[in-house]
């Protein structure tokens, strides 16, 4: 008789479904015969410039090393780290990227029986690593897409050990000021830990701009995640990190795994931190490619959530999965965010101008063939 594997796994795995990330280049060129040079990938929130040359260069200079195990204890980044944001290295505790240490701090906090409070239309990682630890996930309902923070303050009972706050949030983009997260704060038990998941704050711009890493003086059960995938532009390598009390990260680097950032990651964000120049021109293009596409959107009478992100979420109505087949043809990629709750609506990372271009004239045509369809049809 053949066993029945997926029996074996514990009760929260078994009801999983793997997360789904954007569709790599390579699987659209083979699915439909296209070359991979005429794609454009707008799925995954990169960074549309390229990685910084600082990085590349420390990239090549870790090569000779490769048969040596890394610093497990990442002495260098973390130094780096400290030197940039005015904190400890002892509260630091590296990830391979954020989502690791999401992970570590869900196991670490969380058990059977226990709560997690996350919001509707939240980063999927909070409820699948809540589930796969057997804990009671507690989704709340969204205000205009984003976080209802007073809600999520009155979800808080006995049970619950961990809030998880996205700002700015994917898939949404939406975000909350420096006062409201403060006010969120002041409501959460001592004893609930609270995770500020800051993966887009280097995109924030205006003058209410949060930066959680100033708060956690004042708040020793907040723990503030970012990750150098996005505007610093690692996402192959993996790089986050988590900063909190020196007695939170201590507890997690008794579960973080030996080694879970590599030598070559490590040195290629420990380089980036001092470039200066990259960021600036990351966040610029970002800027002006989010205007490009919100133009693009209002005159084609689209809705769109406005995003303090590198990505945008539009509303393309009920046939978005015919939209976005279209564009898969056209070798557009996007990500459609049904899984979220939102089945109208595609998220559309902020590419190079003549990406987003692209995506524009191709999502007109997806638009049109629709239309004509649906006419058709009637």
């Amino acid at each position: 008789m053949q066993t029945d594997f997926e029996s074996l796994a514990v009760k929260g795995v078994q009801a999983l479904s793997p997360y789904q990330p954007g569709k790599p280049i390579d699987e659209l060129a083979r699915e439909l015969g296209l070359d991979p040079a005429s794609i454009v990938k707008l799925a995954s929130n990169e960074n549309p410039l390229g990685p910084s040359p600082k990085a590349l260069s420390a990239v090549q200079d870790a090569l000779a090393d490769l048969c040596r195990y890394p610093d497990g204890n990442g002495y260098n980044l973390k130094q780096a780290l400290s030197g940039r944001y005015g904190i400890r290295p002892e509260q630091i505790t590296l990830g391979n990227g954020s989502n690791d240490v999401l992970e570590v701090i869900t196991r670490c906090f969380a058990a059977p029986g226990d709560q997690v409070v996350f919001s509707q239309y939240a980063f999927a990682v909070y409820p699948l690593v809540t589930q796969a630890i057997g804990a009671t996930g507690v989704a709340v309902p969204a205000k205009d897409y984003g976080h209802d923070l007073e809600a999520m303050a009155s979800a808080i009972n006995e049970r619950t050990r961990l809030v998880f706050v996205a700002n700015p949030n994917n898939p949404t983009g939406t975000v909350h000021g420096a006062g409201a997260i403060e006010a969120f704060l002041d409501r959460v038990p001592a004893r609930v830990l609270v995770v500020l998941d800051e993966a887009y704050c280097e995109y924030l711009q205006g003058g209410d701009v949060l930066d959680g890493l100033s708060l956690l003086d004042r708040y020793p059960n907040l723990i503030v995640t970012r990750t150098f995938s996005k505007a610093w532009g690692l996402a192959s390598l993996r790089v986050g990190y988590s900063v909190s009390s020196p007695e939170i990260a201590n507890v997690l680097n008794r579960v973080r795994q030996p080694f879970n950032v590599d030598s070559i990651a490590m040195a290629a964000a420990t380089a980036v931190l001092g470039d200066e120049d990259y960021l600036r021109r990351s966040c610029e293009i970002n800027a002006k490619g989010m205007v490009q596409l919100e133009s693009a959107f209002r005159e084609m009478n689209l809705a769109y959530i406005p995003s303090a992100g590198n990505f945008i979420s539009v509303d393309v109505g009920d046939q978005a999965a015919q939209i976005n087949q279209s564009l898969l043809a056209q070798g557009v990629i996007v990500r459609p965010i049904g899984g979220y709750g939102l089945p109208r609506h595609l998220r559309v990372s902020i590419g190079l101008a003549e990406e987003n271009q692209r995506f524009i004239e191709a999502l007109a045509r997806a638009l049109k063939k629709v239309d004509v369809t649906d006419r058709a049809g009637a």
